[in-house]
């Protein structure tokens, strides 16, 4: 199993870290020993002093493929979750000036958070406009809907891939909105999908 994360796939994202807008999808790779075990608390690493959070919708694949077409892109999918892309903003970016990968701020253990369960597609009202939400300590940090992505689901499998084989069980991180932020010892982080919590860390 392959985390395939698309970055810079909310336009006020982008703005707010100084980005430009990308004009086609951009994405790197996490392991899955970054998955963070169910009910573990996120320990922040020693060596950074700025962890984000990141909230993202995610997208489970249930076939095989390589070059899908756009318009057959939604047989891969049925269901979506939520999920939360830690990432090491100090030394990310260092890494950026020197023109380096992302993987030593974005790839490390723990670094992706996954909501306790998926929902089938089929049961949402509008998979359009699919909506959710972070809250820190309680309070709302971010906010987003899928209809505000750049770049929607059947876009982003068609794109990576033309690089990369999709297989059962690979998870599509598909970006984050505005809002993010540092994370302390002692937080709280809790996401909800459509109105229901399926995620909760604890920062250590």
């Amino acid at each position: 199993m392959k985390i395939i994360c698309i970055g810079r796939n909310y336009s006020e994202h982008a703005k707010e870290l100084n980005n430009a807008v990308p004009k086609q999808p951009m994405f790197f790779l996490k392991p899955d020993s970054a998955v963070l075990p169910k009910r573990n608390p996120l320990f922040i690493p020693e060596w950074t002093k700025e962890l984000h959070y990141e909230v993202e919708l995610v997208y489970k694949i249930t076939r095989l493929g390589k070059y899908i077409s756009e318009k057959h892109a939604h047989k891969y999918y049925d269901s979506i979750g939520i999920g939360i892309d830690f990432t090491a903003r100090d030394i990310q970016d260092e890494v950026k000036a020197k023109g380096h990968p992302w993987e030593i701020a974005k790839a490390f253990d723990g670094s992706a958070a996954l909501g306790s369960k998926y929902i089938r597609l089929n049961d949402l009202e509008n998979k359009e406009d699919i909506r959710f939400e972070l809250k820190k300590n309680d309070e709302v940090v971010q906010q987003g809907s899928s209809a505000d992505m750049i770049f929607n689901i059947d876009q982003i499998i068609a794109y990576v891939s033309q690089y990369m084989t999709l297989k059962i069980g690979d998870l599509i991180f598909t970006g984050t909105p505005s809002g993010v932020g540092k994370v302390n010892p002692g937080d709280k982080l809790e996401a909800m999908l459509e109105g229901k919590k399926l995620l909760k860390v604890d920062i250590k």
